[in-house]
């Protein structure tokens, strides 16, 4: 067989395999019949160990993301005095990993579109890892805010790229529910950090000299940061996905990579794989961008023009519309959900205050947020009293606890209802939530109203993630969840910034915004098309 004909098949023109012998020698018709769609070729290399382990593994990434993005509500308090942060500071050092995670989006995305999903996120999960540890051991507030920066630049790309990752492996019928299991490992990871924070920070753990101090909040930092470059070397023994594959062209290698799956599920032999040559789609590039080499002028004008032209395609009917919905929605959600899970530590411990004060009593979510800090003004940095009260840590645990309902319901009924159906309840109700923050008298009302709050909306940002998968073909997907992460993003280093502003001026307006922000994503969910029930494009 030439090297010719072999390519030719291989590009699935399944005509020309009717005149000539194919690779494996059988009769032409079986030739033809065997030039299998990726529908066919996903469902013919079975479900079972691979399948298993590739959501173990992206499941843990997107764990893994839960403890990176939440990380500092639990160093502030610790490291206030160590870092010398005043209230402004505090600001400085929650933004810097937003603004990280709104500028590397739509890097990383375009790069895992181009250069394939793989490689980003090992290298996005690397340097999360490398950053993370090395921030562990900083001395300084601003070179620390730096390096959250990078943390946050790096955390958004393997947030973005597992979703796709993991549903273009996936058979049609379980793409959207093995989708949805991931929101279980989100819970896993909020629940797991404050009981990680809980073990740590309280140590009496200090090493100290004339210029170097390493306490039990720099341990934290850096045991946080181990797991990013664990997932990332292990991610090193996964293929490239299939169905990036085909769409660059190298249907040879996409193959191989069923072969191996198949090989993993069955125990078979890959030679024994039934499907022996792919249909793929016409490409109009002479060279994949796999193999264009960054460091080389020419190859990355090729790469710059084809992110150029895929960001374009995303801004242009037929993907115009998807695109604007998915914006909107994450701006809206996400916007809502950080601004107020920052907020609701400070809740918590404003009405603890007032009910030791005033036992008995019951007061108002508006009330307790106009109580002045006294604190502040004898002790800026809060060098007096750098301990974590254990109702800090209880409570982030009651709330991601109160995710796990949720977490099981979604996967099991997703498939009879869709993810569409889930996303609407999601955020109709958190809106409803949010009115409800208004009419709280105390810390236990307070409590059930935020763990109710974060078991939906967390639940909507995973499912906003799981339509996206289908809604945009393979080489759009990871670019056109990266647009919306990053206008999420956006909106949450907005929504951080106008709130103390907005609830200086009236408590209620935060409240009905992003109440009505929910309300208005909640109605665009309709707009979306259903889900789970087509072969990727």
């Amino acid at each position: 067989m030439n090297a010719e004909l072999r390519q030719e098949e291989y590009r699935g023109n399944c005509n020309n395999i009717r005149k000539r012998q194919h690779c494996d020698g059988t009769s032409p018709k079986e030739n033809l019949r065997r030039a299998s769609t990726f529908r066919t070729s996903s469902d013919l290399s079975g479900d079972h160990g691979f399948h298993y382990m590739l959501l173990a593994i992206c499941g843990l990434i997107y764990m893994d993301t839960a403890i990176g993005v939440t990380i500092l509500s639990f160093v502030l308090p610790a490291a206030q005095c160590d870092l010398e942060m005043d209230s402004t500071a505090k600001g400085w050092l929650t933004a810097s990993p937003m603004l990280g995670m709104v500028i590397g989006s739509y890097i990383w995305g375009c790069l895992a579109d181009t250069k394939g999903r793989k490689i980003v996120l090992i290298a996005t999960l690397l340097m999360d890892g490398i950053v993370g540890v090395a921030s562990s051991f900083v001395q300084y507030f601003w070179l620390f805010v730096i390096f959250r920066f990078f943390n946050g630049f790096a955390v958004t790309g393997a947030m973005g790229i597992c979703f796709p990752y993991l549903g273009e492996f996936q058979p049609t019928k379980y793409r959207e529910r093995v989708l949805c299991w991931m929101e279980m490992f989100w819970t896993v990871g909020v629940i797991v950090l404050p009981l990680i924070a809980w073990l740590i920070i309280p140590m009496d753990f200090t090493y100290v000299t004339e210029t170097f101090y390493f306490k039990s909040w720099n341990l934290f930092v850096a045991l946080c940061a181990l797991p990013s470059l664990m997932l990332g070397l292990w991610l090193f023994a996964f293929p490239e996905s299939p169905k990036f594959l085909l769409e660059c062209g190298e249907a040879d290698t996409a193959l191989e990579v069923f072969k191996w799956i198949y090989s993993r599920n069955t125990g078979a032999d890959p030679d024994t794989y039934p499907v022996k040559c792919l249909q793929e789609k016409t490409k109009h590039q002479d060279k994949s961008t796999r193999s264009l080499k960054l460091h080389k002028r020419k190859d990355l004008k090729v790469l710059f023009t084809e992110i150029r032209d895929l960001t374009s395609a995303l801004c242009k009917p037929p993907y115009l519309r998807n695109t604007v919905l998915a914006c909107a929605i994450q701006f809206g959600l996400t916007s809502s959900y950080y601004t107020l899970m920052v907020w609701f530590p400070e809740l918590f411990t404003r009405f603890e205050q007032f009910e030791h004060v005033r036992p008995g009593e019951t007061t108002s979510v508006c009330i307790v947020s106009a109580l002045p800090d006294n604190g502040t003004l004898f002790d800026p940095y809060g060098c007096d009293d750098t301990m974590i009260a254990s109702s800090v840590y209880l409570h982030t645990v009651y709330i991601g606890l109160a995710c796990i309902p949720g977490s099981i319901i979604l996967p099991i009924f997703v498939h009879k209802l869709g993810a569409k159906f889930f996303l609407i309840v999601s955020l109709v109700v958190s809106g409803a939530v949010t009115i409800g923050f208004y009419y709280v008298v105390n810390s236990t009302q307070n409590l059930i109203f935020s763990c109710v709050f974060e078991a939906l909306t967390s639940l909507g940002i995973s499912l906003v993630y799981c339509v996206i998968v289908d809604m945009f073909p393979t080489n759009l997907r990871v670019m056109a969840a990266a647009l919306s992460l990053t206008m999420g993003r956006l909106g949450a280093l907005v929504g951080n910034l106008v709130f103390g502003y907005l609830i200086d001026l009236a408590c209620e307006i935060p409240i009905v915004l992003f109440a009505a922000f929910l309300f208005v994503c909640g109605i665009l969910s309709f707009l979306l098309p259903k889900t789970g029930k087509e072969t990727l494009e």
